[in-house]
């Protein structure tokens, strides 16, 4: 995609641009569509889709010519051949011809950083290896535990109102405490780090301010891990074969907390949502026919955390979805376009239960490394919620529900709810770590025990009797053990004097 026309090649009989004044909207040079300035991206996409295929192009702010990808298929060609694309967005055509300029709205997700998600070939694998080896020190039974015990603090917190927000007081809190744990920071988990991140993550006039609070945390933290390594995921970055520097490991830190956050955030709200509103999914959830995790991966499906990833570049002159792309050209990697594509789901309505074929979590070599904690915070923690509170309802008409949308994201407003109050949990009891209950005392089977004696005695006394307290009554509880077989037995091996013989014989008997 060459800047000078904004229109790829293959593009160059479309009709131009409407005039100034025009009522068209969201219509750029070349007739092409502006991202940032639809209105319902769900439905831009599949209008580009019946118009271009596959890969269409599109402007970004300050009409920035890029390709999105909404195939499936050509999704998955684009991020598993690193040979043709890569995330190095130096080779960017439009940035290296000053098109895109450093104040640019998406140059904090574009522009090229000492990451892995940027890196390739070796020091990729140098990068990539370090966090998908600390990643892999995550002992997740401990974890699942842990996020069962937050989850309850958090619920502790609006239990008894009856009524909550659960994605300003439950979705958005539960991903940053989990995150602070795993990462090594528990002490830093604060709603102040929450709104932090929240702000630093929406791009407010405050962001950088907020930008800067989480990362002094981060720096905080490499900082005493370097002194004194514990098991987290930051003292395993920082002692991995691959040395990473201290500014590497704050970078990596800063990269795995928001989009973890971010991510796990948006899949929270949404599985939420859809346990709410779709009779379906609750049914069979209180049936039992599906569980927990298969709605986080329906939810994934249909509504991935992330629309679009910035962004892949081509490395050489290639075809893709039918277009041509040119070296230098820049791709949206679209997950959401990409998980209805009739090719794959010609029903939407379908279940998708028990398929993980979606690009929620990407593919290839910059897959997410940590989809397995993103699904076990939404695993754990929706079961968790939903065991405290049965009954929450949606406290709203569906259509009440307010969302803000960008490119990259579809995020939920809020999530009002209604249940009825329940008094908090003691969340301080350690699991499995109660003390063993005292064993029963040694008895034999077939021996009365003395506690069960008396009630039997009592049970065959009159019951004109019972209401005396003589001690009378008690006493013959000793009753019971003239076992009249007892003395046959002991005389049964006794032998007979002549005397008795004599006598027997002689009374014939």
């Amino acid at each position: 995609m060459t800047p000078e026309s904004h229109a790829p090649t293959s593009t160059d009989d479309l009709p131009p641009g409407p005039p100034p004044g025009c009522p068209a909207h969201g219509l750029g040079p070349g007739g092409l569509h502006r991202l940032h300035e639809a209105e319902d991206l769900g439905a831009l996409y599949e209008q580009l889709r019946d118009q271009h295929g596959p890969v269409a192009p599109v402007l970004l702010h300050d009409d920035v010519p890029m390709w999105i990808v909404l195939g499936h298929a050509e999704n998955l060609h684009m991020v598993r051949s690193p040979s043709q694309f890569c995330r190095d967005s130096r080779i960017w055509t439009p940035l290296r011809e000053g098109l895109v300029k450093p104040d640019h709205p998406l140059m904090p997700h574009i522009a090229w950083q000492p990451i892995a998600s940027h890196a390739e070939g070796d020091e990729h694998k140098r990068l990539r290896g370090a966090v998908m080896g600390a990643i892999s020190t995550i002992d997740f039974r401990s974890l699942r535990r842990y996020i069962n015990r937050s989850t309850q603090v958090i619920v502790n917190r609006f239990c008894e109102a009856g009524e909550a927000d659960l994605v300003g007081q439950f979705t958005e809190h539960l991903p940053m405490a989990v995150m602070c744990e795993i990462l090594g920071m528990p002490d830093e988990y604060s709603d102040r780090l929450v709104e932090a991140a929240r702000d630093a993550l929406k791009g407010t006039e405050t962001s950088l301010a907020s930008h800067s609070y989480v990362m002094d945390a981060l720096s905080r933290l490499t900082t005493v891990r370097r002194a004194q390594p514990e098991e987290d995921l930051a003292s395993y970055l920082i002692t991995h074969p691959a040395r990473l520097s201290d500014d590497e490991v704050r970078e990596h830190l800063r990269l795995v907390l928001f989009a973890a956050y971010e991510a796990t955030t948006n899949l929270l709200s949404n599985v939420l949502l859809t346990v709410l509103i779709d009779p379906r999914f609750r049914a069979q959830l209180n049936g039992g026919q599906m569980t927990v995790p298969e709605a986080v991966e329906q939810s994934l499906w249909n509504e991935p955390p992330f629309s679009t990833v910035f962004a892949y570049f081509a490395k050489q002159e290639t075809e893709l979805g039918g277009q041509r792309i040119r070296r230098g050209d820049g791709l949206l990697f679209a997950p959401l376009p990409a998980n209805v594509d009739p090719r794959v789901r010609p029903d939407l309505k379908a279940s998708m239960q028990g398929n993980r074929s979606h690009l929620a979590f990407g593919g290839g070599p910059h897959e997410c490394p940590g989809q397995d904690i993103g699904r076990s915070i939404a695993d754990v923690g929706v079961d968790a919620l939903l065991m405290r509170l049965p009954d929450v309802e949606l406290d709203c008409d569906k259509e009440e529900l307010r969302w803000t949308a960008s490119i990259a994201s579809r995020h939920l407003v809020d999530l009002p709810v209604q249940f009825a109050p329940r008094p908090p949990q003691d969340v301080q009891e350690v699991p499995n770590h109660k003390p063993v209950p005292a064993q029963r005392s040694d008895w034999e089977i077939g021996i009365v025990q003395p506690a069960a004696a008396a009630p039997a005695v009592a049970r065959s006394q009159p019951v004109a009797a019972q209401p005396q307290p003589q001690p009378a009554q008690v006493q013959p509880q000793p009753q019971p053990q003239p076992v009249p077989v007892q003395p046959a037995v002991a005389e049964a091996p006794r032998r007979r004097g002549v005397w008795q013989r004599f006598l027997s014989w002689w009374r014939g008997y």
